[in-house]
């Protein structure tokens, strides 16, 4: 989901030229299939879009986030640069070359690129000319689609498009979260929904997991060979050593939070890494990202959520904190974060959880676009996905023995494997069937504009 070498960043989704890794499995190359996941999937980003007006489409809230109008023009560029042709006029409408300037993403073996943090400046083409920009490029694969003269790679590339199309749509919904949370007045809803209130789910228990040699990662990562799709960033399958260690069954709930909040969580130095503690305090962090303080009842906080604002709810899980923060929480609660490792193999052990709380269904009129409970007990670990990304302490770096490959591909993981925290498992906002167990997400240590939230680990 990565989209700019210099702030935020997730799980990669490394370009492919028609003739590099494809990164594809070989069983989800059928033409026949592919056509109608590249429809369902393309038609999925302009119904997230719907809701939003023009100018929503064009502001650009900080430099970690991009517009709206952007995220659908480049999910298109990617199309037209990696199956249409890069020759400034295959799939695209009229002959703009321009266009390979503006909505390469970061890119550099592709050309030059214009600045990401100054997309919101870009009004020209106008909303109605990137309209027809994906209008013209589903066109043109769909042709090629019903031509049937797709080549294996061209499929490849074009699945790989899917799954970062799937990336781009999480980020159009955080992104414009920001930028309508900085509305001067309350922060208005991306849709109207009435939010259910959470129930509780009980106190958090720990299940306990033996330690030992476990694998970790895919042997077919990022390759054709395989039996799924995946990303490179997710192998080489490798031998890792666990000691004894136990996870929570739960995330950490906002009511928790609240409680380390009136305990003075963001005033003792002691709970904070350094380089945390000053982030917080240079920033002025005193709750999570979008909370605000109820001014007619200074112990009471709302929310702004793609729903609007609202009260915090004690018994979701809490979310938009940063890595700084989840590891001060984890430390006043005498705990710790899990390391990606351990997340991994219980997931493995385990499998998904009974109740999936959410995953993007923004056509269900009960769809929150939030975290909600855990639900009840099941014995098991709950939310392991479809409710907020977990941070783990474990630094996004490359597993033993992956080579990045040649080419645009090989340029993403390579330059991005620095200075940035694994996330796993998935959020509200996740497009279903997007994530899995060896999924690896990634961020900035300091970044809280995403559903970031956590799951506490002991020895």
């Amino acid at each position: 989901m990565n989209v700019a070498p210099a702030s935020s960043t997730t799980t990669s989704h490394p370009v492919s030229t028609p003739t590099g890794n494809s990164q594809v499995a070989s069983h989800r190359l059928d033409p026949d299939r592919l056509a109608r996941r590249f429809v369902e999937v393309r038609a999925r980003t302009e119904r997230l879009a719907a809701p939003l007006s023009a100018e929503d489409q064009v502001v650009q809230s900080m430099a970690d986030t991009s517009p709206t109008k952007w995220h659908r023009a480049h999910t298109s560029w990617f199309f037209a640069e990696f199956v249409l042709g890069a020759d400034g006029t295959s799939g695209r409408p009229g002959d703009r070359p321009e266009y390979r300037f503006l909505y390469n993403s970061y890119y550099d073996a592709v050309g030059a690129r214009h600045p990401r943090p100054n997309r919101g400046l870009v009004t020209r083409p106008s909303l109605a000319e990137v309209g027809e920009y994906r209008r013209h490029v589903d066109a043109a694969i769909d042709e090629r689609f019903r031509r049937g003269n797709l080549d294996r790679a061209e499929l490849a590339v074009i699945e790989l498009g899917t799954h970062h199309e799937e990336q781009h749509q999480e980020l159009l919904l955080i992104d414009i979260k920001h930028a309508l949370s900085m509305n001067p007045a309350v922060g208005p809803a991306y849709v109207q929904r009435t939010d259910i209130a959470a129930a509780d789910p009980g106190p958090a228990s720990f299940v306990e997991f033996d330690g030992g040699l476990v694998t970790i990662g895919l042997v077919d990562a990022g390759s054709v060979h395989g039996d799924r799709f995946s990303f490179d960033n997710e192998g080489p399958a490798h031998e890792v050593r666990l000691y004894d260690f136990a996870l929570a069954d739960r995330l950490v709930t906002a009511g928790e939070w609240l409680d380390f909040m009136a305990d003075g969580g963001y005033d003792r130095p002691e709970l904070w890494k350094s380089d945390g503690w000053y982030r917080a305090q240079s920033e002025g962090w005193t709750a999570p990202l979008y909370w605000r303080r109820n001014p007619d009842q200074i112990d009471s906080w709302w929310i702004h959520t793609l729903t609007g604002m609202r009260d915090v709810d004690r018994h979701e899980p809490v979310c938009h904190v940063s890595h700084y923060e989840a590891d001060a929480f984890a430390t006043w609660a005498d705990a710790r974060l899990p390391t990606e490792f351990e997340w991994e193999h219980a997931a493995r052990t385990l499998g998904r959880s009974s109740t999936v709380d959410g995953f993007l269904d923004e056509q269900n009129d009960h769809f929150t676009f939030h975290p909600t409970s855990a639900g009840p007990v099941t014995g098991g670990l709950r939310q392991l996905f479809g409710a907020a990304w977990e941070w783990t302490s474990s630094a996004y770096q490359p597993y033993p023995g992956f080579r990045p490959v040649d080419g645009a591909i090989g340029e993403y993981n390579g330059k991005f494997m620095s200075g940035q925290q694994v996330l796993r498992g998935g959020g509200a906002l996740t497009p279903p069937g997007h994530a899995r167990s060896t999924y690896r997400n990634f961020f900035h240590p300091h970044t809280r504009w995403h559903l970031g939230g956590l799951r506490l680990a002991r020895d």
